[in-house]
This record gives C-alpha cells, sequence and structure tokens, in this order.
C-alpha cells in the first residue's frame, strides 16, 4: 500500500513549511508512551518518567490514544486562528474554550446564544470529531461530524474503540459522556506537560527543526516538489510517471490515500523526536500533512528485506563466516568453499550491493571483509523500517 502525491501543475508554493511545537510535543508524548520503539530517546523518557507528578503519569496513561497509532490531527495546524508556530497557550479554536477557567472555577454547563455560542458548538463539534477519529484510530470508512448527537455514529465509535487496547474505550466513553469536560481535562494535560518537560525541550529543539524547515524550503526551490518530497525519505519514497495519469510521489506507507495538492497545500512538518516515524495524515476536508524526521532513517523495508534473505543461503552464509575472521581474496574463498570464482564472485556482489561486505585493495589484491558493524545494524534497521 501506499500514498500518492499526485504533482501535475503543481509548484513549491503548494508545499508550505511550517515548525510547529504541538506536532513536536505529540511526537514526544508518543516516545514518552512507547519508548522501547525509541532507544535512542529511552534515557531521557525514563528520566521525564521518573521525575513527572502523578498527575501527568496518569495524563500519559490516560490520553495516550491520542499520540500513538494515529495522531490527533488537532495537534497539527491548518484547523483554527492560531499560527503553526503558536505557543501552546495560543491554541487553536476547537481547542479553546468560553473563556479562563482557574483551578477552582466549575466547568460550563451551558453555551451561550449568539455567534460566541455557534462558534463554541461548532468547535466542540469539531474536537469531538477528530478525537473520535482517534479513539478508532482511523477516519475511512467512519462518519463522526454528528458523534455527539447520532446514536448510531456513537455506537460505531464505541464498536471500533473496543477493538483496541485500552484506553481507547475509556476515551471514547469520556468523550461521548461530556465531551466538554474532556475537552478541559486534555487542555490542562497540555499545560502541565510545558510545565513538567516541554518548555525546555522545544527550546532545545525549536532551532533544530527551524533549519531543517530551512533545508526543505531552499530544496523546494532550487529542484522542485519531486526531488525535495523524495529527500524526506529517500529509502521509501520515490518519483513515478505513469503512462497515463500525472507524475507522483509514492511514499510506501500500510495505508492507501491519493492527495492533490492543486485541490489543498500540503504542509510539511520536519520532527526530532517523531523520528523515525514518517506521517501522512489526510482527514477528510483537512489539509495533508506531512511529518517528516530531520534525519531520515537510510533503511527501508526493501533493503531490510533483501539483507534478511540474502543470510538465508547456507553457501552465503558459510562465506560470510570466513571473511567475518579476516578480509580474504575470491581465490581463498572458492578454494575454502569449493566453488567456482565466478560463483564466489556473484555472492560477493550480492553482499556488496546490500552494503555487507567492504573492499581492501593491498597491492595487486583485492580482499574483502564482512562489515560487522552492518550486520549488527540489521535487527536495528529492521525495526526502523518496519516503523517507518
Amino acid at each position: 500500500m501506499s500514498v500518492v502525491i499526485l504533482l501535475a501543475g503543481v509548484g513549491p508554493d503548494r508545499f508550505p513549511v511550517v515548525v510547529s511545537p504541538l506536532a513536536e510535543l505529540a511526537a514526544s508524548l508518543h516516545v514518552l508512551t512507547g519508548h522501547l520503539h525509541h532507544p535512542e530517546h529511552a534515557s531521557w523518557a525514563a528520566e521525564v518518567s521518573r521525575a513527572a507528578p502523578p498527575a501527568f503519569r496518569a495524563g500519559l496513561l490516560r490520553f495516550a490514544p491520542l499520540w500513538t497509532a494515529l495522531r490527533w490531527r488537532a495537534f497539527y495546524p491548518g484547523l483554527g486562528t492560531a499560527a503553526p508556530a503558536a505557543p501552546l497557550t495560543r491554541l487553536p479554536l476547537h481547542l479553546s474554550q468560553p473563556g479562563p477557567r482557574g483551578p477552582h472555577t466549575p466547568r460550563p454547563t451551558s453555551r451561550s446564544d449568539g455567534p460566541q455560542g455557534e462558534v463554541e458548538r461548532g468547535s466542540l463539534h469539531r474536537f469531538a470529531e477528530l478525537t473520535a477519529f482517534t479513539c478508532a484510530s482511523g477516519y475511512h470508512g467512519f462518519d463522526f461530524g454528528r458523534v455527539l448527537h447520532d446514536p448510531t455514529q456513537a455506537s460505531a465509535l464505541r464498536q471500533a474503540a473496543s477493538r483496541l487496547p485500552e484506553p481507547h474505550l475509556r476515551l471514547a466513553e469520556d468523550l461521548l459522556r461530556d465531551p466538554e469536560a474532556l475537552r478541559a481535562d486534555v487542555l490542562d494535560f497540555l499545560g502541565l506537560c510545558h510545565r513538567v518537560y516541554f518548555g525546555d525541550l522545544w527550546a532545545e529543539t525549536e532551532p533544530l527543526l527551524t533549519r531543517a524547515a530551512h533545508r526543505v524550503r531552499q530544496r523546494l526551490a532550487d529542484e522542485g516538489p519531486a526531488a525535495a518530497l523524495v529527500g524526506l525519505s529517500p529509502s521509501t519514497a520515490r518519483t513515478a510517471t505513469p503512462s497515463t495519469g500525472p507524475a507522483r510521489v509514492v511514499f510506501d506507507k500500510v495505508h492507501h490515500a491519493v492527495i492533490r495538492p492543486s485541490c489543498t497545500p500540503v504542509l510539511l512538518i520536519p520532527t526530532r523526536y517523531g523520528a523515525p516515524h514518517l506521517l501522512v495524515k489526510n482527514e477528510p476536508g483537512l489539509p495533508p500533512v506531512v511529518h517528516f524526521p530531520v534525519e531520515a532513517p537510510e533503511v527501508g523495508v526493501t533493503l531490510a528485506r533483501s539483507r534478511l534473505l540474502a543470510l538465508t543461503d547456507p553457501r552465503r552464509v558459510r562465506l560470510c563466516r570466513l571473511i567475518a575472521r579476516q578480509a580474504m581474496t575470491t581465490a581463498d574463498l572458492a578454494d575454502r568453499l569449493s566453488m567456482t570464482r565466478p560463483q564466489v564472485s556473484r555472492h560477493l556482489r550480492v553482499l556488496r550491493d546490500l552494503g555487507l561486505v567492504r573492499v581492501e585493495r593491498h597491492g595487486r589484491y583485492v580482499l574483502y571483509g564482512l562489515d560487522l558493524t552492518a550486520v549488527e545494524r540489521i535487527g536495528r534497521d529492521v525495526a526502523t523500517a518496519l516503523q517507518y
């Protein structure tokens, strides 16, 4: 399956590159919830969790569906009046509340009439729709536009969430029971995140993301959208020009989508803590988002799979065992393996093309050695490729 971005008649202006603290907050919360998938940040995640107050740890568990498999669209720009780089204290309209609420102020039980009331009702419905998509871990095949008032949509949400690990169903029930209270709790937790860890993390991370955004903008201007988009994921993206239809960039993903920048701009957002994931979000009626790591993994699913397959051949395994000890010539390997030199050369060529063998020259001799560092990375590369 793949995500296809059609490029017919579109220029760099259709791919705005923005730096978003809310998007990076979501990425960092994802790491805190599943740090076993992100060993490079494991020590940081453990320290944050250890030092955090109980309320933070409770919120991290309760709201986990908002930043796990299907990232909550409310974390991304393109929804309200807040600028993409606005601080967490300036949230989009769909997340805002009717007015300031102190720690002892009761939550509102009714909405006002008039234009402000209409805005508030609309923003609450939007909050409910986006949260329902996340609780169901999908938006294709679902309609949650009236989930707060349509029993059929509410039943579909409960059924979808019940098939997922907790706390998806609990969060869905909280949404259906009291969406205003849930929205207030989410906002409280986001503020707590800023105080517990994200204020310091953002001060450190924003310059890195700003530089990455500048590089992508420059590449869009100099080389065009196709090269810039492929550069976001060199190992899993490719350009295609079919015999019929427009040129396109294809991302190897686990879901299918067709995105048309000629109809709506595609937001490109860099992330540090989101690596190695490259997320493509295209909820109905909203600008598509590509949330890309500032340093794209070098290994995709195809290369990781090919390396594994290369080591299933018993003759190739014997060859690797020999050159793991010391570098050897083709002639030496042919003698030791009872193979012809052309046979050995073919096996070595496969391993070289996959980056598993290094070549050393000593005078008139060419020696081949196993790149143990590359072999040691295979397991990690497979895990990275499967997450990307």
